[in-house]
């Protein structure tokens, strides 16, 4: 998750012109990302849309990773992290996850990368 935010943060900060549309965006993208997550609330209680929305969201398979772990001593990839509106997601298939959101989120800045270093 970390590798993923942070290289778009680093394709917005060499397309947006200064510092403080950098400031502006992460502000309006980062809420409304907690808030559609299960940082606050498991999904279980979330109304049905907010669950779809949640279950898009890659913080909410970082976060469910996290609690996880913390709650299990067994870890195993087969083992049920989050049950989703479209199937139950195990621990490696969360990791999974985060490690494509990472990648994409690679790949989708490198053109940038390479005119601006260039």
């Amino acid at each position: 998750m970390a590798l993923g935010v942070t290289s778009l943060s680093l394709g917005l900060a060499f397309t947006l012109p200064g510092h403080i549309e950098l400031i502006a965006v992460i502000f309006v993208t980062n809420l409304p990302l907690l808030f559609a997550s299960t940082a606050l609330a498991p999904l279980s209680f979330m109304p049905q849309w907010l669950q779809i929305i949640a279950t898009l969201n890659p913080l909410s398979y970082a976060i469910e990773t996290i609690r996880y772990l913390y709650i299990h001593s067994n870890w195993q990839f087969n083992n049920i992290v989050m049950h989703a509106f479209w199937g139950d997601v195990t621990f490696g298939g969360a990791l999974l996850v985060l490690a494509g959101f990472a990648l994409v989120s690679l790949i989708v800045i490198q053109p940038q990368l390479r005119r601006t270093l260039a």
